[in-house]
């Protein structure tokens, strides 16, 4: 017995030391309150002879809690005895150490050491259809940052494996920042009122940050701390692949660098936790998981991952592979760089958005017609299937505008003539630098060609300005037929990159437009060095340009790509209105597809082109930036949106058509010879339309 209680003590001083001191300091306290009650009591002296052990206890405890109290023992010092008094001196001096003291020590200590677990996040979180993060990256702080334009109050719990306290930094500074700056916008039209104007619509309008985020420091491959943070729970799981913004070490760097396009074990391991976890019963229902993927090694994986674990209805897992996201966004805009400003709001929780509804499939041309008749606050645009269910997508303001009914559209004759011959125009795109979806980006315009080439000319011609290294890594991209010219250029090679830019303007006959890309291979002290510089010497060709007034500033489109988006308004201080912030395009869209993963099927059919070198016909549809000089035989008539969109919607659909050539087009929206860029949005018949020659449509067609 003596043996296993000495073996049970030393298992519980090795397991839980402080519950072995707490039981030591109270069992001590215990044993000496009933000693010194019975010893009060059993003396007899004078002031105690008539007292008994309850009223002796009492009187104990009194004097423990406060010292004052002795005089219930020894009620005239001067007449107690010595043994009394000395002795009831001791009770005090000594519960005072044991029992008040030490029991406030330990409880000070249990305090200090429950908030420094809290602050280390070892205590469990319970929350519901919550979003959750795991991992870090330079694309984190702008998922959570576009959740503020959910329009309802959110919790989301990031969980990462180091470097909290800078993250928790960088949220705290990129939310701020955001409700500042939509709080200025909200304010501005009551700027010239009155002070107290002023402070009723800052309360009834003013911007707020609805997003509890809880940042957390653990293992994210950890069953339980995953469990911790109720991830069977959570409405959303976003996996984010790592990447070298998250170090300024050059070994790491060089490592990285080293393993690009080898396979992320991280990510990977990470979505074999977490599918465990959400696949079985005991977890929510229609949990998403978003897993982001930057390689074809880790797509391979994540697929069988996916065919292994993926219980449908339970846990929904969605595969972004980046870099061939924003590869084929990055060539779009370089073609049409007016589609940055497009999907920019497209993508966002604010202004005009893609919505997603669940329902029986129909033939897009006849339920856009019927639905047309009776809805003025939205668009739709098309069927597709979505795991395994039947959606329909639509473009509004607010997905309650989607089923709201109005009047019928008063067309008063109004008609719209489309060129039917109408093709794209050729485009030259200078190229300058690299970044690690090169690649992706290049088959981009690939794609683009396969479906607007026309008697074997290519439509686009590129001409790519880069340093040796990265040329030879591409093969100076010979498999590209359309990239005509390559040139080696590092970025100090000024008067080169220079005098091949304008040599490549004056000689192009069509527009022309000028890629900068950022590096996101390079050290955190170095991102986007490169492409500022880039930008400083195609803001001194514009420069000169723009003394002869023979030119035309239209003709030339520069899209920047920068990656750290406190970088935005340094590019912006240069006229330079097609700022592509590229982690800022997929952070849009995996908050989206965090609150309806069907959108991310559309999202990826609207990027593609067909490749008709496969025979294929034109089956995916697109957004489209199209002259109105050329779309249309004659600028229509002055209307309003609604009229637009029904006119263009019936003149693709005639049925004097062949069946081949009903390809139905909604105009989206238009732009304007000035740039201004306005999205269809609320009541159609209240948005007044004057087209132009200049000025553009945007159009969602499959060509």
């Amino acid at each position: 017995m003596k043996r296993k209680l000495k073996q049970w003590f030393s298992v519980q001083r090795a397991k839980n030391p402080g519950n072995v001191v707490l039981g030591m300091i109270l069992l001590f306290n215990i044993v000496f309150f009933f000693v010194a009650a019975a010893i009060i009591s059993a003396l007899s002296l004078d002031g105690t002879e008539h007292m008994g052990f309850i009223e002796a206890a009492f009187c104990t405890l009194t004097m423990i809690l406060d010292a004052g109290c002795i005089q219930f023992v020894v009620a005239d010092i001067g007449e107690a005895g010595v043994l009394i008094t000395l002795f009831c001196l001791c009770v005090v001096l000594t519960g005072m150490i044991s029992f008040t003291g030490a029991v406030i020590g330990y409880v000070t200590n249990y305090i200090s050491h429950f908030i420094e677990n809290a602050n280390e996040g070892k205590h469990r979180i319970y929350l519901s259809n919550h979003v959750v993060l795991l991992n870090w990256n330079s694309r984190a702080s702008e998922i959570v940052n576009d959740f503020l334009f959910s329009g309802h109050k959110q919790h989301i719990v990031v969980l990462v494996s180091s470097r909290k306290d800078e993250v928790k930094r960088e949220l705290e500074e990129r939310l701020s920042d955001t409700v500042e700056r939509e709080n200025r916008k909200r304010m501005e039209p009551y700027q010239n009122r009155n002070w107290l104007v002023q402070k009723i619509a800052y309360f009834r309008y003013h911007f707020r940050n609805n997003l509890t985020v809880l940042v957390r420091e653990g293992d994210v491959f950890s069953s339980k701390q995953l469990q911790d943070i109720s991830l069977e729970r959570a409405r959303s799981i976003i996996i984010l692949g790592n990447d070298i913004n998250n170090t300024i070490c050059k070994f790491e760097h060089r490592e990285w660098a080293d393993n690009m396009g080898k396979g992320n074990s991280q990510t990977i391991k990470t979505l074999m936790q977490v599918a465990e976890i959400t696949s079985k019963a005991s977890s929510n229902d229609n949990q998403k998981i978003i897993v982001e993927i930057t390689d074809e090694y880790t797509w391979e994986l994540a697929a069988k991952i996916i065919r292994t674990k993926q219980v449908d209805g339970k846990c929904d897992i969605v595969p972004v592979r980046v870099n061939q996201i924003l590869g084929q966004i990055l060539s779009q805009f370089s073609l049409m760089p007016e589609l940055n400003r497009v999907y920019e709001e497209l993508f966002s929780n604010k202004g005009v958005e893609v919505y997603s509804m669940e329902q029986p499939y129909e033939n897009v041309t006849t339920y856009a017609k019927r639905f047309l008749q009776e809805h003025r606050h939205a668009i739709p645009l098309a069927f597709m299937i979505s795991k395994g269910k039947n959606h329909g997508y639509y473009v509004a303001e607010d997905a309650e505008d989607i089923p709201k009914k109005s009047a019928s559209v008063d067309m008063n004759g109004f008609s719209v003539a489309v060129n039917r011959n109408y093709w794209m125009e050729r485009k030259s795109v200078v190229i300058l630098g690299h970044n690690s979806k090169s690649r992706d980006i290049m088959q981009g315009f690939a794609s683009f060609c396969s479906e607007w080439n026309r008697d074997g000319q290519d439509i686009v011609n590129i001409v790519v300005i880069d340093d040796k290294k990265n040329l030879d890594k591409m093969n100076h991209y010979r498999e590209y037929s359309f990239v005509t010219e390559t040139v080696e250029a590092d970025v100090f090679d000024e008067d080169l990159i220079c005098s091949t830019i304008e040599r490549v303007v004056s000689q192009s006959e069509e527009d022309t437009s000028i890629l900068i890309l950022s590096d996101d291979s390079v050290l955190n002290e170095d991102i986007d060095a490169n492409a500022l510089a880039h930008l400083i010497y195609v803001q001194e060709i514009i420069n000169r340009k723009k003394k002869d007034p023979a030119f035309d500033p239209g003709s030339i489109d520069v899209i920047v790509e920068i990656i750290d988006p406190k970088h935005h308004d340094i590019v912006g201080s240069y006229s330079v209105n097609n700022v592509v912030i590229s982690n800022r395009y997929i952070s849009k869209m995996v908050a989206q597809i965090g609150e309806v993963d069907a959108l991310f099927d559309f999202y990826t059919d609207i990027l593609s082109y067909d490749d008709m070198d496969l025979g294929a016909a034109y089956s995916s549809k697109e957004i489209y930036i199209k002259k109105v000089s050329r779309f249309f035989r004659e600028a229509p008539e002055e209307c309003t949106a609604g009229q637009l969109i029904r006119a263009l919607l019936a003149e693709t659909t005639r049925e004097e058509l062949p069946p081949e050539e009903r390809d139905p087009a909604f105009a989206l929206g238009y732009v304007k010879r000035d740039g201004t860029i306005l999205l269809f949005g609320g009541d159609q018949q209240d948005i007044p339309v004057k087209l132009e020659m200049d000025d553009k449509l945007i159009v969602f067609s499959s060509h």
